[in-house]
């Protein structure tokens, strides 16, 4: 991934009793301007986990990106989104007005959920051969497309739901998978958005010290 696209690395420390957030631990705090010195260990910076992958590097996940530009630069909130799925080499299968698309480069900076429970090598096996045959289907014709209703969510959950029946599972309604899987991390993702700009636009940026949450734990897979 291109530094530019991947963005600086976000840290955390203690100082003042507030949290702070910037790309470096300054020589002085901001706040008091008194000269950081050695610090205590629970005051020591944090890295801030990023929530942006590159896609190309992900086998059988569900990706999500801008339509146009990255989410750190262009991304205002309200823009298209666009998604797709990946094969066990990190290709990019997504569907558009112009077909299903087979991308090896542009989802470098990508939300990503992992579709493969770990340990299923029976289904990565099959995965490239069923993206393929399933893409192969007439139903994703170009002129098929339709923006709001037969279009590249729709792709990717039907292939989705067709692996959940091969394996003998239940399907996902678009409602289900959007709030199970999908929200929690466009969630985290719209925090660390506007946690960054903050920070370029600032050199910091400053919250108060809640007591610490712990979030849930995220599923090894959908399929």
């Amino acid at each position: 991934m291109h530094p530019a696209e991947a963005g600086k690395p976000l840290i955390k420390f203690n100082h003042c009793k507030k949290y702070i957030y910037s790309f470096s631990v300054p020589q002085c705090c901001p706040l008091c301007q008194q000269v950081m010195g050695s610090r205590k260990l629970e005051e020591a910076p944090v890295s801030i986990s990023n929530p942006f992958t590159n896609g190309h590097q992900e086998q059988c996940s569900f990706l999500l990106r801008p339509t146009q530009g990255t989410f750190l630069r262009e991304y205002d909130g309200r823009s298209d989104l666009h998604v797709g799925i990946t094969n066990t080499n990190g290709v990019v299968y997504n569907y558009t007005a112009h077909g299903v698309r087979r991308d090896e480069a542009g989802w470098e900076q990508s939300v990503s959920i992992p579709l493969v429970q770990p340990g299923m090598f029976g289904l990565m096996g099959q995965w490239d051969k069923y993206l393929e045959e399933f893409s192969a289907s007439g139903a994703w014709l170009p002129q098929r497309y339709e923006e709001d209703h037969h279009n590249c969510y729709s792709y990717t959950l039907t292939f989705i739901n067709c692996v959940l029946t091969a394996e003998g599972k239940g399907q996902l309604d678009k409602r289900e998978f959007t709030e199970k899987y999908v929200v929690p991390r466009t969630r985290k993702a719209s925090e660390y958005i506007t946690l960054y700009r903050a920070v370029e636009g600032r050199g910091f940026y400053v919250t108060d010290r809640p007591e610490e949450a712990t979030d849930p734990p995220e599923g090894g897979g959908v399929c």
